[in-house]
């Protein structure tokens, strides 16, 4: 129980350490504050996974910090494509796409954010996590299973609210799919939009949220754009 304890209290400083950094860089990049991540509360999962998973597979390779970056980029790279792919297909909509950026794997992950990964996992092992399991080690058993409990609580409750939100938005791809037009994903989140503040807060996490069908308009764009350059 208590290194279960322990390793939801870490998830959730993980989560948090992953949201305040894309806050961070959200504000550097748009001079702005957006709520990043699918979920309400201030915590991004996909870093608490990707953190979590470094530390229980990772760890034999401290003595070798080489070794360590390119696993570390291995995993995070591995997660974040799977995410973006069963996202993809249970909501009918890509959260994220990197075609625009060099060195991509089908939109999913590129380059610009492997490299990230390899320092992140390197710094997490050498330097975070030791702090943390110090830190943690420091709090009676008892207390780690108090706070663990209500954060599982929080994150469940937000888990389930969130699914709704998005479920809505699914809702509305199938109807729109029955379109052809081009303007599926406009007229999408202007309907969202005008359902409340967890709707429009959602949309503004994921700026270039697109529909799966979108996605295959844009990719069959670029190939007859390229088959074009190509005759001339």
């Amino acid at each position: 129980m208590e290194t279960l304890s322990l390793y939801i209290i870490l998830f959730m400083m993980y989560s948090f350490m992953g949201w305040l950094m894309e806050e961070i860089l959200t504000l550097i990049e748009d001079h702005k504050f957006v709520n990043r991540g699918f979920l309400i509360g201030p915590y991004c999962p996909i870093y608490g996974y990707g953190c979590l998973l470094i530390i229980l597979l990772l760890q034999k390779y401290m003595s070798d910090p080489i070794v360590l970056f390119f696993m570390s980029i291995l995993i995070c790279s591995v997660l974040e494509y799977m995410t973006s792919f069963l996202m993809e297909k249970f909501f009918n909509a890509r959260w994220w796409d990197y075609n625009n950026r060099r060195f991509n794997i089908n939109g999913r992950i590129c380059l610009e954010t492997m490299i990230p990964f390899g320092i992140l996992g390197c710094f997490i092992l050498y330097i975070v996590n030791p702090f943390y399991i110090k830190l943690l080690s420091s709090i009676p058993t008892i207390w780690l299973e108090v706070i663990a409990g209500i954060l599982l609580v929080i994150y469940l409750v937000d888990n389930i609210i969130s699914f709704v939100v998005i479920k809505s938005f699914k809702n509305e791809i199938k109807k729109a799919n029955r379109d052809q037009t081009e303007e599926i994903t406009k007229r999408i989140k202007k309907i969202l939009k005008e359902r409340g503040v967890l709707y429009r807060r959602l949309l503004n996490a994921f700026p270039q949220i697109k529909t799966s069908k979108e996605v295959l308009i844009d990719i069959q764009k670029k190939l007859d754009e390229k088959i074009r350059n190509l005759k001339h």
